[in-house]
């Protein structure tokens, strides 16, 4: 048989890395018996791909129209890298012997990576493929996918540290006349948030009308856009990751409500240097009222970061969650192999020593199976052999942590 196992094992714990570290690890054999070899390589690639089936009306030649389904792509690749750790292209046979052997990697990623990101109709994917070549047969390879954050440091944001705020207001016409306006008035403190904050809500409502507004329904909402090059398509998806109501409110009442709504882990809000995935945050808030009137409705637009503002002291979210050390990066966040951005530490001295250093944790979106596009029947799956979710930055603010009104 020869091999018995292949494991790629890399020096992060959760095989999470900053734009510009260094990936390190070792890819582990295991062979039952001597077993030729031309060589053993390694690849890295990062690459974005969009994919979806439009459907599409065409005329026949007996002039009768049919649907045709069309399957439309785009694709991006931001950084390949291969090289032998064992042998070459043209080496000679090697003969490795029975039992287990290990071969050390490494590859520095470019600073301008855009984070790992998994969508309905696209990802953007770093991905390590091993293989060995044999000669005269069938390559063997083993493939594994690893997390890649772009850091976005809020405090470099100016509009991130902005209040945010939505006014509605509405006239009624109840036999045939205009009644007292409603107004609702929606704010909240800054516009840029990090994984584990709560986002606070201030909700004014003087409903001097004669109707009543069933409820104010708050989501915050990922808006992505995908596009494809072969041809030229977007396609746009959204996905309420958080919400929650207030209300009734009756006719001619006034009144003030905080509420809060818990960022859940995400993607952050950067992938500038992705051309074929848009990704944006919003809070979108809907003022349903009673009867056949049109609702009141709008969005603020809101920023996810990785680096939480300085000066700003959020409210801690109702469920904590516990900071594990060893879930953090092996390598220290520093200007030096983040690309310049700054991180929450520095050699080992604090920029933000009120901030906590984030965990990570992964998505609730369960991505599709990790395929080599490059089809070969030995190809498989570490770790995970079903799907693959990026980790992400959470952080864990304590109780004590003052509250913004």
């Amino acid at each position: 048989m020869g091999l018995k196992e292949c494991e790629i094992k890399l020096d992060s714990p959760i095989n999470t890395y900053f734009a510009g570290q260094t990936v390190n690890g070792t890819v582990m054999y295991s062979f039952d018996s001597p077993k030729k070899v031309r060589g053993i390589k390694v690849r890295f690639l990062g690459e974005a791909r969009t994919s979806w089936v439009e459907t599409e009306k065409v005329t026949k030649e007996d002039g009768k129209t049919e649907n045709e389904r069309k399957d439309v792509t785009g694709h991006e690749e931001y950084f390949q890298i291969t090289y032998y750790l064992l042998g070459g292209i043209n080496a000679s046979e090697t003969e490795l012997p029975a039992g287990a052997h290990a071969f050390p990697f490494t590859c520095a990623l470019p600073p301008t990576l855009p984070s790992s990101f998994e969508g309905e109709f696209g990802h953007i994917r770093y991905t390590i493929k091993v293989t060995l070549d044999r000669p005269w047969k069938f390559d063997q390879d083993t493939k594994m996918a690893f997390t890649v954050i772009s850091p976005v440091d809020l405090n470099l944001m100016e509009a991130a540290a902005q209040p945010g705020k939505l006014v509605m207001e509405k006239t009624f016409w109840c036999c045939c006349c205009a009644t007292p306006p409603l107004s609702v008035v929606v704010s909240i403190p800054v516009k840029g948030y990090v994984s584990g904050q709560s986002l606070p809500l201030l909700a004014e409502i003087d409903n001097k009308s004669s109707v009543e507004v069933e409820k104010i329904k708050f989501q915050f909402k990922k808006h992505t856009a995908f596009h494809t090059t072969a041809p030229k398509m977007t396609k746009k998806n959204e996905k309420v990751v958080g919400e929650l109501a207030i209300g009734p409110f009756n006719k001619s009442e006034q009144r003030t409500v905080r509420q809060s709504l818990d960022i859940p882990p995400l993607p952050p809000s950067n992938l500038d240097n992705c051309g074929i995935i848009d990704l944006h945050y919003a809070l979108d808030i809907v003022c349903e009222v009673s009867g056949f009137h049109t609702n009141l409705g709008g969005a603020i637009p809101i920023t996810i970061g990785t680096i939480p503002l300085r000066d700003y002291k959020p409210q801690a979210p109702e469920s904590q969650q516990s900071i594990d050390i060893s879930m953090m990066p092996t390598q220290p966040v520093s200007p030096d192999n983040v690309g310049g951005a700054v991180g929450w530490n520095m050699g080992g001295t604090s920029l933000y020593p009120n901030v906590p250093p984030p965990n990570f944790s992964e998505s609730d979106y369960q991505a599709k199976t990790i395929k080599d596009r490059e089809d070969n029947e030995h190809t498989r799956l570490v770790g995970n052999q079903d799907a693959f979710a990026p980790r992400y930055p959470v952080y864990t603010f304590q109780p004590s942590a003052p509250r913004i009104d």
